[in-house]
């Protein structure tokens, strides 16, 4: 996908100030045990089309009205993802501005997460 300079520049600013992790960090975490909300923030067809497993949904549209309702302690561990990691940086961003200290966003998103061959959940 081809995405506007203007976009681009709002996310390489975002990127500046968050935390960013890989697919394979994420998957290591699972199988480790981990405990930590692992959140889609694409728009709601894409998750209804599929999502990786024991993520949950919080469109970016709506995730600053409904995050402190879902995750009220703002030290948990939060790993956001969307397409290719870009929308969740953006979150990740607005997150961090509502206080929220352990925000990380996937890298990839969910085309990296499938192109390694991580479970996936479609509806």
């Amino acid at each position: 996908m081809q995405h506007n300079p203007g976009f681009l520049k709002l996310v390489d600013d975002a990127k500046q100030r968050i935390k960013e992790c890989t697919v394979a960090d994420v998957h290591t975490r699972m199988a480790q045990g981990e405990t930590f909300h692992f959140i889609d923030v694409r728009e709601d067809h894409e998750y209804q089309l599929d999502h990786a497993v024991s993520a949950c949904h919080l469109g970016k549209g709506i995730i600053e009205r409904d995050i402190e309702t879902l995750i009220p302690d703002k030290q948990d561990t939060i790993v956001l993802y969307c397409g290719g990691g870009f929308r969740s940086a953006l979150a990740a961003d607005t997150l961090q501005q509502m206080g929220y200290t352990n925000i990380w966003s996937m890298d990839g998103g969910i085309r990296a997460w499938r192109e390694a061959g991580y479970p996936i959940v479609s509806e």
